[in-house]
């Protein structure tokens, strides 16, 4: 299968096992270009049916939310520009690519020295198994969204990882049964 623009990312997700890649949407509240970014019925049409399928062509995707092709092609160019939809990438199943065992790892600093938060906030990404890292509000500094081959694995992991890093004082990991995903920010506010 040949990747979409952008880049190919593992995204844990137990139950829909799709290959189809999937829009992502820039909703998240620290991203400065969608912040106040207005959008309207249409557009959030166009993003609830990229988000079931982010392969669509622009005539099916035109014809799908009912305007034509060009004012289509138009809404979704501004709607990455303004960073509303921030790419599109491969949805992969972690349990086919040998990943069955997912986790989520509260991790909490020793200190918020901007020293430390920078060497955990550097380092998290890049560890092995790591799908999505969260810095977080609250008890716990961040959370670690992993998938690894099994209880050994996991072990290992946030031994050799997480423990002995200099920043982390403590851990805390809940293992994930099922994902599933939400969609109800699609829904126009106040519904």
């Amino acid at each position: 299968m040949e990747a979409m623009p952008n880049e190919i990312r593992l995204m844990g997700d137990m139950v829909c096992r799709s290959t189809a890649a999937t829009a992502i949407m820039g909703s998240m509240p620290n991203n400065p270009q969608a912040r106040g970014a207005s959008i309207d019925d249409i557009d959030r049409a166009i993003i609830r049916a990229l988000a079931d399928n982010a392969r669509l062509a622009n005539n099916a995707l035109a014809e799908a939310v009912g305007i034509a092709p060009s004012t289509c092609l138009a809404r979704t160019r501004s709607l990455q520009e303004r960073g509303i939809i921030r790419g599109f990438r491969a949805e992969v199943d972690p349990a086919a690519i040998g990943l069955p065992l997912q986790a989520m790892i509260s991790v909490r600093l020793r200190a918020h020295t901007r020293e430390q938060v920078a060497s955990f906030r550097s380092t998290a990404p890049d560890l092995p198994g790591v799908l999505a890292v969260f810095h977080m509000a609250g008890s716990d500094d961040y959370l670690l969204h992993v998938g690894v081959a099994g209880p050994e694995a996991l072990r290992d992991f946030v031994v050799d990882n997480l423990t002995t890093h200099p920043a982390v004082a403590q851990t805390r990991t809940n293992l994930i049964f099922e994902q599933i995903p939400g969609r109800r920010y699609l829904a126009p506010p106040g519904r």
